[in-house]
């Protein structure tokens, strides 16, 4: 299951939003280090393509996708070093798929800012170098071991030391791993290195409830204006933590009704399911059966035997074919039966690659 953290400097909003994601009440007092060991919460991931398929499946049960969504306690600057909670902050970091870096954007004399005063670029900026001095220790102490056997002559260690050099001058210069092109076999190795900055980010502005719709206040602007000129302007995503957190008691129905009346069609918590899918590279497929109408996540570009075996090895191992529909074909048919009447049912064999929305039932035979 897709483990997502939420990180950010103390008193920015995080464990607001973990509760409004989770609804499970993790503390959000107002002063730093309120979040010392990490809590866990499980989100469902809202699709209304599900729904659908329920309501006309008359399956037995409903089974959504879900998040693994983990609140780690505040950084500060020099947490590289060990500052604050440094190395269990740095070490919970590492156990997650993709980070949500939540950015205060917000102006509130009631809710101290630790460096005094909100500035949402310097503020992304530590957590960002603090990422990168870790990252760089890492890089480091594995090129020092490294270069010894690459002067002994050992060609694999060449090759890894001048693959380290390139890691250690990006991480020199502030950047993240994530920003370079890596070749395969770069990935592998930082892969094993397990480097925060190579990790996927999301940038969530934590505006407040007046610069709804539109997203956008002066703070937000200009921490927008600092991820465009890197190329990570689309991984922003504006919420009010307040607004969400408090409409969480609310019914699914009322909710929906409350953010339309804002202008929004989506709620802040489903934008951000959806945006850390996007960030991953992960897709949804169905399955039908009389038991359940089930959503289930792969990565893009998956094969269909391959989908089947999330299902089941047996599935994997003897697959034959997947008979295929796509999820607005089968709402125009309105039935399956319709559908294949009208040839919309196709039948994919080993190389298809699985896309969004598929409804699939998987032949095999053991």
């Amino acid at each position: 299951m897709l483990k997502v953290g939420i990180v950010g400097l103390p008193n920015v909003g995080k464990s607001t939003l973990f509760n409004a994601l989770t609804a499970v009440g993790a503390p959000a007092e107002n002063y730093p280090f309120t979040t010392v060991e990490p809590n866990v919460g499980t989100v469902e991931v809202p699709d209304p393509r599900l729904d659908h398929l329920f309501e006309r499946s008359g399956s037995a049960v409903r089974v959504p996708a879900y998040l693994h969504v983990v609140d780690i306690a505040g950084l500060v600057e020099g947490a590289s070093q060990g500052a604050g909670l440094g190395n269990r902050f740095l070490a919970q970091i590492r156990e997650v798929d993709a980070i949500a870096q939540v950015v205060r954007c917000f102006e509130d004399p009631d809710v101290i800012h630790v460096l005094g005063g909100v500035d949402p670029v310097r503020d992304r900026e530590i957590v960002e170098a603090e990422l990168a001095l870790a990252d760089l220790e890492t890089v480091e102490r594995r090129l020092e071991r490294v270069a010894k056997k690459a002067r002994s002559g050992d060609r694999t260690a060449t090759s890894e030391e001048a693959i380290l050099w390139r890691l250690r001058d990006t991480l020199g210069r502030g950047k993240a791993v994530r920003s370079l092109p890596l070749s395969e076999p770069e990935r592998v190795l930082v892969r094993e290195l397990h480097l925060l900055t190579a990790k996927p980010m999301l940038y969530v502005a934590n505006i407040e409830e007046t610069a709804l719709p539109g997203g956008r206040n002066a703070h937000a602007e200009r921490l927008g204006e600092a991820l465009a000129a890197e190329g990570d302007a689309a991984r922003m995503l504006p919420i009010s933590t307040r607004i969400e957190a408090e409409l969480v008691e609310l019914e699914p129905g009322e909710r929906r009704e409350f953010f339309r009346g804002l202008g929004l069609e989506e709620s802040g918590l489903e934008r951000f399911a959806h945006a850390a899918y996007e960030l991953l590279g992960l897709i949804t497929f169905f399955t039908i059966n009389e038991k359940e109408t089930r959503a289930w996540t792969v990565l893009r570009g998956t094969l269909a035997p391959a989908a089947a075996g999330i299902i089941h090895s047996d599935f994997e191992r003897g697959f034959i074919r997947a008979d295929t529909i796509s999820f607005d074909d089968l709402r125009a048919a309105g039935t399956m039966r319709a559908a294949r009447d009208h040839g919309l049912v196709r039948s994919e064999g080993k190389d298809y690659l699985v896309r969004d929305g598929d409804i699939i039932l998987f032949r095999f035979h053991v």
